[in-house]
């Protein structure tokens, strides 16, 4: 027997805060690093491979399943997703060795890719239903903060259970295997958005091709993605080693409160700054990442740790805004009945830029001194990220590409 499906409005919600938790689930390990590195004896390259593992699973998903609810149904893929970080769970818990700790990770890469597109993409339909009057950059703003609010959440969580809570490297799975069954079964009380044709198309992998129409505002508003996304990377793969070397700051939990700040700041700037015209918000993205990451080079030449973490949360509002515009931007453009498609694509190229400088800084950190390396990277996305505000910015004041007008 069926389930009695919830109101469109309940439903965003459900989708959200699922949203949130697996996302944040994807994150826990951060600050867990150092505990499988001091029970392994692996090196730091080590860890990029396995954060590397993750970033190619949400990669591969994307490309392969990103699309697929456009016709399959959102609310079947979504459950798909949270049942596949159920399953990293497990392995997470089952096999405790390096090569397990990787395929893990990709594992639950692999949710995360099924997932962001289609909760995006859920969202924004769920909303359109329940309030078809309000403007879309409300939805597109709460699923933006999902996302990022998820990333903020779970190094928090992790360096939480990490400092006071005993078994950290099993504890936090066996929870959020608990917590996954749970949205599992709320996820069947959500009211479906998309109508499967009869008969389904045939399969095929995303097509990586940009809107015919609006290839001019895509291409930039990925170009912002892909480099917000490498802001976030510093923070989510190398924060706890760059803590440790070079500022001699080993707290567990400092560790996941120094990249719960960034992705905090990123999610709490696209909430609380959504009311305002899209340039504006362009504006603030720049200015935040140009003197956050300053602040964040600063900090870590002095060496000052307080500079260094100001610095980051100045940084994340910046990419907040900046990832939040390129998603509103891809809602806007997207062709009829390729929405999730679409979106698909701008994640693709966001977990690019979160994959590929990451990689990178773990190779240079064999032979180059942590903050030489971070003196590096940090000056590469601000010039990256300002860029791209300023050039997405510039793009919004043209009438026939405006983009702050998403209603």
């Amino acid at each position: 027997m069926a389930l009695p499906a919830v109101r469109h409005g309940a439903g965003f919600w459900i989708v959200a805060a699922t949203f949130l938790l697996v996302m944040a689930y994807s994150t826990v390990p951060t600050p867990l690093y150092p505990l499988y590195q001091q029970r392994d004896g692996f090196s730091s390259v080590t860890i990029t491979v396995i954060f590397a593992a993750y970033a190619v699973g949400v990669i591969v998903s994307l490309y392969l399943a990103g699309h697929v609810s456009d016709w399959l149904g959102r609310r079947r893929v979504l459950l798909v997703a949270v049942l596949v970080s159920a399953l990293a769970a497990v392995m997470f818990l089952l096999w405790t060795e390096v090569p397990g700790l990787i395929l893990a990770r990709f594992v639950d890469g692999v949710s995360i890719g099924i997932l962001t597109a289609t909760a995006t993409a859920h969202l924004t339909e769920l909303r359109a239903t329940a309030r078809p009057s309000e403007n879309r950059i409300v939805a597109a703003s709460v699923a933006g903060a999902a996302n990022l609010g998820g990333l903020a959440l779970g190094p928090l969580i992790g360096g939480m259970f990490a400092e006071f809570l005993p078994d950290p490297l099993r504890l936090p799975h066996q929870v959020f295997l608990v917590v996954f069954l749970l949205a599992a079964v709320l996820l069947l009380l959500v009211p479906e958005t998309v109508t499967a044709p009869d008969p389904l198309p045939r399969y095929r992998p995303q097509r990586l091709s940009v809107p015919a129409t609006a290839r001019r505002p895509f291409l930039l508003a990925a170009f912002g993605a892909f480099s917000a996304f490498s802001v976030l990377g510093l923070f989510t793969s190398l924060a706890p080693t760059f803590l440790i070397a070079t500022f001699d700051a080993p707290d567990r939990l400092l560790a996941g409160a120094t990249t719960f700040s960034v992705f905090g700041a990123a999610a709490a700037g696209q909430l609380l700054l959504a009311a305002l015209k899209l340039r504006t918000q362009l504006l603030i993205a720049a200015l935040g990442c140009g003197v956050g990451l300053a602040l964040v080079a600063a900090g870590a030449l002095v060496p000052l740790l307080a500079v260094y973490t100001v610095g980051g949360i100045g940084a994340g509002l910046g990419v907040g805004l900046l990832f939040k515009s390129a998603l509103a931007t891809a809602t806007r453009v997207a062709e009829p009945g390729r929405t999730g498609a679409t979106l698909a694509l701008m994640f693709l190229v966001a977990y690019a830029g979160l994959a590929i400088p990451s990689l990178l800084v773990g190779v240079f950190l064999q032979f180059i001194p942590p903050t030489t390396v971070l003196l590096a990277f940090a000056a590469l996305v601000l010039v990256a990220t300002v860029s791209a505000a300023a050039l997405m910015r510039h793009a919004a004041a043209r009438p026939r590409e405006e983009l702050s007008d998403v209603a």
